[in-house]
């Protein structure tokens, strides 16, 4: 059972593909399933060890190892971490679809995020302005956009929320390859 930072980095690198937090339509094993801390909430309050292990990981292994690690999403919406070698040779050419092949409103998005990349509540808010679509209907085109391999999270450590960027901007070697 994981316990340490390295030890998530070493199991995410070992199985190729794994979800942050289980599920139970996934076919990856998930960090959350094979870590072996508490899951009792602090008698002070805030998050059970697991919990803040978990959520770090999934932040920080990337992070640490954007050249060996990819977060993003997999159809069915899952966030996942992937060891790099499998996402540039068998997810993404397997999940990758052009964003003029998703909705108008993934669409509208995702060019808000490519003329100024931003985090999830800027974005959100431009998009209930320009588009008067729902909060609901703005996080499902984010997550079309995950998917399909459009955008990314960015890796940069001043980040503290979720920023967002087109992924030809990260990942240019392999969205150029695949073209």
């Amino acid at each position: 059972m994981l316990k340490t930072f390295d030890e998530a980095y070493q199991f995410v690198l070992d199985q190729k593909v794994c979800t942050v937090f289980g599920s139970k339509c996934s076919p990856y094993p998930s960090l959350w399933d094979n870590t072996g801390l508490s899951e009792k909430k602090p008698k002070a309050g805030g998050w059970s060890p697991k919990v803040m292990a978990v959520w770090d990981w999934k932040t920080r292994i990337p992070q640490t190892y954007p050249d060996k690690v990819f977060y993003g999403k997999v159809p069915g919406g899952d966030a996942v971490l992937m060891e790099m070698q499998h996402f540039r040779t068998v997810h993404y050419p397997a999940a990758y679809q052009s964003v003029e092949e998703l909705d108008p409103l993934a669409q509208e998005v995702y060019e808000l995020i490519r003329l100024e990349s931003n985090y999830t509540g800027v974005l959100r808010k431009r998009a209930i302005e320009r588009v008067a679509c729902t909060k609901s209907q703005f996080d499902t085109a984010l997550k079309k956009l995950q998917v399909s391999l459009n955008i990314v999270r960015s890796n940069d450590l001043n980040h503290k929320n979720d920023f967002w960027l087109p992924m030809r901007e990260v990942h240019f070697d392999i969205v150029h390859e695949h073209e």
